[in-house]
């Protein structure tokens, strides 16, 4: 790599600590005639992805709908209002319209 010993042991020591630093890696994989590729590996599949960000969506806004329709006297069962929630939840799947603002 060009570079002392010291540097590589020193390199080889943050980086199984977890402290290493890109532009650090980027220039030992230059010196190895390599890429350094960066990437985050998702731990669940896009579906599973997908509907954990709906139900978020659901979640933060569903209690307040709910809690106006109640003052209103338009509250509805428990069963219903879970039906109401996870039929939301599905249409917002369908839709892709996770991660607007909101």
């Amino acid at each position: 790599m060009g570079v002392a010993q010291v540097s590589v042991t020193k390199l080889e020591a943050s980086e199984r600590a977890g402290r290493v630093r890109l532009d650090t890696l980027e220039r030992a994989a230059n010196a190895l005639d390599c890429d350094l590729v960066y990437a985050l590996v998702p731990r669940r599949s896009l579906d599973e992805q997908v509907r954990a960000q709906a139900e978020r969506v659901v979640a933060r806004d569903f209690p307040a709908v709910a809690n106006s329709m109640r003052l209103e006297d338009q509250g509805v069962p428990g069963e219903i209002a879970r039906e109401t929630r996870d039929d939301l939840v599905t249409r917002i799947v369908n839709e892709r319209g996770l991660w607007r603002a909101g």
